[in-house]
This record gives C-alpha cells, structure tokens and sequence, in this order.
C-alpha cells in the first residue's frame, strides 16, 4: 500500500531507537512513489534529491529553510553546497543504518517548500 505526500508531511519524525529496524525494500517502495523526486541509493540505505538555484543566495535561502525545518522535527539530512548554487540533500536514519518514515516525512516536507 502506497503512501501519499500529504500523509507523511502531515506526520512529525520521532526518535528512532538503535534497535528499530530499518525499513524492508517492500516498506520503501510503499513510500517512494510519495517522493519521486527523491532517488533510492543502490545500498537502499538513504535517499537524495538535488537541486540546481539561480544564485548563491537562493541556494542558501532554500538550505537555511531546510534547515529550521529539520531542526523542527529533529531529523537531519546531510547537506551539500557545491558550485556555489548545485544542492544535494540525503536522507537517511543514521541511528538504525538505513530507512525509516522519519526519512520520507522530511522529503515530503522539503518538497513542500520548493
């Protein structure tokens, strides 16, 4: 059963615990399709999404964004800046070594903001 966007930007993360279980391949392609802007690594360990801005500023507006709204939830990405305006974000539950909804709830919240 897939999930939709709205459904999971509605959701808050919650602390995932070393002994949670990270996500099935069946549970990630339920979620997936809810962020199709997002891609799968080949590990199915974390999932990214880049981003290309007009200019520096704009890039560090949209990071700066992402950035109070995953202080919200206490779920953080990994945030890259590179050429001045290219952004990659990668999400991962780095506390269980691969997927957990906590991960699809703030790509669909960061979707919601671009």
């Amino acid at each position: 059963m897939s999930v939709s966007a709205s459904a999971l930007a509605a959701k808050k993360c919650t602390a995932c615990e070393g002994g949670t279980p990270p996500f099935t391949p069946e549970q990630i392609a339920a979620h997936l399709p809810a962020v199709p802007e997002w891609a799968l690594s080949e590990c199915g360990k974390w999932i990214r999404r880049k981003y290309k801005f007009k200019d520096f500023v704009s890039a560090m507006a949209f990071l700066n964004r992402v950035t109070e709204l995953a202080e919200a939830d206490d779920h953080h990405p990994d945030l890259h800046l590179t050429g001045y305006r290219h952004v990659l974000l990668e999400l991962s539950t780095h506390a269980i070594g691969g997927l957990s909804a906590n991960d699809f709830i703030l790509a669909a919240k960061i979707d919601a903001l671009s």
